[in-house]
């Protein structure tokens, strides 16, 4: 491997301090969610089109290999290098709809999620629908002509594509949608534009070759090159743009892409339909897709059985004993209710002959089918986070011809037992013949490589001599790159080479992927996953997580946090002492300072991982003695505490910031940022006490206002959230209870978020001994009104075993309590005109926000939530820790709220109303506070 030199690589970008080569930027960016791992010698994030080019002629020139990473989530190793890694997810996310959505231009780092969502206003979708598509972005879709459950080889990325910008290895640009695009590529790129036409006519006037071509692509197909193109398109412009889909960034960068959209169905029923074996479900298919159906998804048994230990199995799986079993998932989809009435009938007519081994049904019902779904997407969460731990997850992927399909999934199982991979479930797109299955094990001894070898050999001849293809939607990465050749023969395997050298004469781009004439390259740099803490060591590395992560554009992802732990941890068993120093010197501030432990990790994460609780014990563990009896003491005088810190942001919010700001500072100077919270001007003043007298008689609910609004004073000329609660509920003939002593009780969030432990025992014990007593040991439901202290409050009643006679505390957000008890109420009142809205990370992880978009609902006549909305990672007090973390989280969420210009702006916690007010300049007031307000009475 060449080494780089540093400097030629930050003169070819506008800023050089894109270029990195800190080990925690090289190790933390190192792995994607394949198997394989090699470490990069700098990893450089690019700003535009014009710093690719400027990199790619700067690894020709060096002879240092390149790769592009978007996302992150492919599987079969085509996103790691040991050369230069270009991260283009942060910076390349423009989205353009066109022609009232019937097309878009997109940029590579959008996500499907976030281009559909885009979408979804025009009532379309973008056509490939990866199951990955909360995380995956279009660069990668682009790169490895993604495809899905539902879109087949009709609707993929090579079939919906218009057109692309890219960026050739010489630094060449061409827009193949421009008008003068064929004029730009025959000019200056003459050997690529003459060669594109050889090569056509060498496929065209071979039979054999197109036989064999056709024969392929009519099945899902991600092998090697999509010589495909070279029969679709006369023009080499065409040719070019079609043979970049898949290419997998060995051929260029694509900057930009157009493509054309489908329409979004919004009706759908489905079945599972469980046969005796697979041979009977691969025999009704046929009959399955004359129906219509849109999706049918495989089980082989031990999916079954497995589908059988998860939470909310459906009893047609739950009650079957499994034996040879197998099952179809069927969903049918339309545009209409009409329309689905009639696709269902026709798939119900059908049933009874198919020789069901129980009986069926088909339900449009949401959560039926919610439960369905969670079937099969729950298989490789169950597997890969039970598996061994120190062990690697292996998720492969083929496709055959479908009348094939049962007999090929046969043998496949004959190999697991064969080589004694136990756990190892068959699913996926049996109407495209399409199956995945995985494999776990060490794969790093002699024996593990070798079992592994031996199998692959197996396989490859299985599927080949079935007629099908290695890779179906994952990409040939480097686990498939040495059986290109075996599968396509030689003359198109170098009609292959042929194209690599006409994009890519130096070989820089992304060598090793796609083709290898290593017959054992897909046995090297394998990854391994030393055991590092319990919380996180299923990690399959997914990369599922970094969309929704607050830190994603400032430091590390979920993902990233894990991967350097494994990192220190294999440098310490390697002995190499001085990387394990580079590793953590750096990982206290990019990883534990500047986590906002919101838990959004967990609810992204198929094996069900929430970072923060990692994070949080790590705090722990570097929290001294004498902060955790600072904090235990707060824990015990917490209504000083607040009272304190209201009385001080009065003072601060009366004197001018510039007076306030130099001594706040030189604190943050000599204590630390992470001790010190940093001032600014947006901050209210202090809040008032929590504590009310007792009422007399009935009471329907016990109230915890939450402490945060004691410490932070409501916005602007509003009193705050806890009157409007207290007025809502009185308006709704409701009564309340304040526990007695509430000024001095907390959820406990300020110090598990901490990892004060001492502190946290204290609080909770406080504050569940007064909640037994003020709601008569359960019989009463407490409400709170902040979102994070609604999830707190039910973290700490977690532990508190009822005694006998004792029922459980139930904890309820105020939201869900005004949606449920308060609204159908309320008098009919006028709304305001449009309102924006702020989910927190809490009402999302508890399942809240349905009920905060109904009284959202009932305070505006349009609500918007922003599309770029996520978690603005204030977290309590790290906003004002860490600004900079705030800032980057909310940065483009900030941008849709300014278009947006609503009348009112609205969240259901305290400190997230601070972080977005602080992010936008406009004022962010807890939703309730708001319906008060609009459902007050007029004098």
């Amino acid at each position: 491997m060449v080494s780089l030199d540093v400097s030629g690589f930050r003169a070819a970008v506008q800023d050089p301090a894109a270029v990195s080569t800190r080990a925690i930027d090289l190790h933390a960016n190192a792995h994607d969610a394949s198997h394989f791992l090699l470490i990069p010698q700098a990893v450089i994030t690019a700003k535009t089109a014009a710093d690719v080019g400027g990199l790619l002629r700067a690894s020709a020139a060096q002879g240092v290999p390149l790769t592009f990473r978007s996302g992150g989530t492919s599987l079969s190793g085509q996103a790691v290098t040991d050369g230069v890694l270009v991260d283009v997810r942060r910076n390349f996310r423009d989205i353009e709809v066109l022609d009232d959505g019937a097309r878009v231009r997109v940029q590579p780092g959008v996500t499907v999620r976030a281009l559909n969502a885009r979408l979804a206003r025009y009532g379309r979708k973008f056509g490939p629908d990866p199951a990955s598509e909360a995380a995956c972005t279009i660069g990668g879709v682009v790169a490895n002509n993604s495809s899905g459950m539902n879109c087949g080889t009709v609707d993929n990325t090579y079939r919906t594509l218009e057109s692309l910008t890219v960026v050739l290895p010489s630094g060449t640009v061409i827009d193949t949608g421009a008008p003068d695009a064929d004029h730009k590529l025959r000019t200056v790129e003459p050997q690529l534009y003459q060669g594109l036409v050889q090569l056509a006519g060498r496929v065209r006037n071979n039979p054999d070759s197109a036989r064999r071509i056709r024969q392929q692509f009519s099945m899902k197909n991600t092998m090697g090159y999509g010589l495909n193109s070279l029969l679709d398109f006369r023009n080499p412009v065409e040719i070019m743009a079609h043979l970049i889909i898949g290419s997998e960034g060995t051929l260029g960068f694509v900057a930009e892409a157009v493509f054309r959209t489908i329409p979004r169905l919004q009706h759908a029923a489905t079945a599972l339909l469980v046969f005796p074996g697979l041979e009977a479900a691969n025999a009704a298919l046929p009959s399955l897709v004359e129906t219509g159906a849109a999706t049918i998804e495989l089980m082989d048994a031990l999916s079954l059985k497995v589908g059988q230990t998860l939470k909310g199995t459906p009893a047609v799986v739950h009650d079957i004993a499994v034996r040879d079993h197998a099952a179809l998932l069927v969903e049918y989809s339309a545009g209409s209710a009409g329309q689905l009435d009639e696709l269902q009938a026709r798939g119900s007519g059908i049933l009874q002959g198919l020789g069901l081994s129980a009986p069926a049904h088909f339900t449009p019902d949401a959560r039926e089918r919610g439960q369905l779904w969670q079937l099969r997407k729950g298989l490789y969460a169950s597997v890969a986070g039970a598996r061994p731990q120190g062990t690697t997850a292996l998720l492969e992927d083929i496709v055959m011809p479908v009348p094939v399909l049962g007999r090929t999934c046969r043998g496949l199982i004959g190999l697991f037992e064969k080589y004694g991979y136990s756990n190892s479930v068959i699913f996926g797109h049996a109407k495209d013949g399409n199956v995945h299955f995985m494999l776990t094990d060490g794969f790093a001894s002699t024996s593990e490589l070798d079992r592994y070898s031996a199998f692959t050999e197996d396989m490859v001849d299985l599927v080949l001599a079935e007629g099908g293809s290695l890779k179906a939607e994952h990409g040939t990465g480097r686990v498939m790159a040495p059986f290109v050749r075996r599968q396509y023969g030689d003359e198109l395997y170098d009609v292959m080479r042929t194209i690599k050298r006409l994009f890519d004469p130096a070989g820089m781009l992304n060598p090793g992927v796609v083709m290898d004439e290593d017959p054992v390259a897909h046995l090297r740099h394998i990854k391994t996953a030393p055991p590092v803490a319990e919380e996180v060591d299923r990690c399959v590395s997914c990369g599922y997580c970094e969309p929704v992560c607050p830190s994603k554009d400032i430091t590390l992802t979920p993902r990233q946090r894990i991967v350097t732990l494994r990192a220190i941890e294999s440098a310490r068993l390697a002995g190499d002492m001085a990387l394990v120093k580079a590793l953590e010197s750096d990982y206290e501030y990019e990883s534990v300072d500047t986590c906002a432990v919101d838990g959004m990790c967990q609810t992204a994460c198929p094996v069900d991982i929430n970072t923060g609780s990692l994070v949080k014990r790590l705090r722990k563990n570097d929290a001294g003695k004498l902060a955790n009896r600072a904090w235990n003491a707060a824990a015990k005088d917490w209504e000083g505490v607040t009272r304190g810190a209201a009385l001080a942001l009065t003072v601060a919010d009366k004197l001018p910031v510039a007076l306030i700001k130099p001594p706040n500072k030189a604190a943050r100077a000599v204590l630390g940022e992470d001790t010190v919270p940093l001032y600014s001007a947006e901050l209210p003043g202090g809040g008032s006490a929590r504590k009310r007298p007792a009422p007399s008689g009935h009471v329907d609910a016990v109230y915890f206002p939450a402490c945060v609004n004691t410490m932070f004073g409501p916005a602007g000329l509003g009193r705050g959230v806890q009157y409007s609660f207290e007025q809502l509920s009185a308006r709704a003939g409701l009564t309340l209870l304040v526990p007695p002593g509430i000024d001095g009780l907390c959820c406990g969030t300020p110090w598990s978020s901490k990892g004060m432990v001492d502190g946290q025992e204290t609080m909770k014990a406080k504050t569940v001994e007064a909640l037994r007593a003020a709601t008569r040991d359960g019989e009463l439901p407490i409400v709170c009104d902040a979102s994070s202290c609604t999830e707190g409050l039910r973290q700490a009643v977690e532990s508190d075993t009822p005694a006998e006679g004792q029922l459980p505390l139930r904890i309820v957000d105020a939201v869900d309590f005004a949606a449920e008890r308060i609204l159908p109420r309320l008098p009919e009142h006028q709304k305001l005109q449009s309102l924006a809205l702020h989910p927190t990370c809490s009402s999302t992880r508890m399942g809240l926000n349905d009920a905060l978009g109904v009284v959202a609902g009932a305070v505006a006549e349009r609500v918007d939530i922003p599309e770029n909305w996520g978690c603005c990672a204030f977290a309590g007090d790290r906003g004002m820790l860490h600004p900079e973390l705030t800032a980057s989280a909310t940065a483009r969420q900030a941008a849709d709220v300014a278009d947006l210009d609503a009348a009112a702006h609205a969240s259901c916690n305290r400190t997230c109303e601070l972080g977005m007010t602080r992010a936008t300049g406009s004022q962010y007031r807890h939703v309730l506070e708001l319906l008060e307000e609009v459902t007050r009475e007029r004098s």
